[in-house]
């Protein structure tokens, strides 16, 4: 069983759709989780995404990576969401051997109308799914080895 942390900025977006993303397809495999360096409410753009796809996350709390910290938890791995290359800073999580790194952009610069901002948050939550499936696959192959 792999313990798996998902790690953004606010805990609003981008870790809370990988972390429904992993706990529905990786049962069995995986127990996800997510936290940020600073905690916001999460995005209801991202919510009302999530629910065309038949995922609540409307009652999930954000959590900080502090608070994890100090609490003692342990994973297996990290997978970081955040968009380190545009600069923007992303927690780490000390003695964790394993971290990945997914740039993604943060739902809450997008700009437009809700409309255009829900579709771009329709294709982020598509990518995000799309690499927790690799991820999935990834990991049980190297298992079955």
């Amino acid at each position: 069983m792999f313990k798996v942390l998902f790690v953004c900025v606010h805990n609003s977006a981008r870790s809370q759709m990988a972390e429904a993303f992993l706990n529905r397809l990786g049962k069995g495999d995986f127990i996800a989780e997510s936290a940020g360096l600073e905690p916001a409410p999460i995005n209801p753009l991202v919510i009302r995404a999530m629910r065309e796809i038949d995922y609540d996350i409307s009652k999930k709390e954000p959590h900080s990576v502090f608070d994890y910290f100090n609490e003692g938890r342990r994973y297996s791995f990290i997978v970081k969401v955040c968009d380190q290359e545009s600069g923007q800073k992303c927690p780490i999580f000390p003695l964790v051997l394993k971290v990945l790194d997914w740039n993604f952009e943060d739902p809450s610069e997008f700009t437009g109308t809700d409309e255009e901002k829900l579709e771009k948050i329709r294709i982020l939550r598509d990518k995000i799914k799309e690499n927790v499936i690799a991820l999935i696959n990834e990991y049980k192959m190297t298992a079955s080895k």
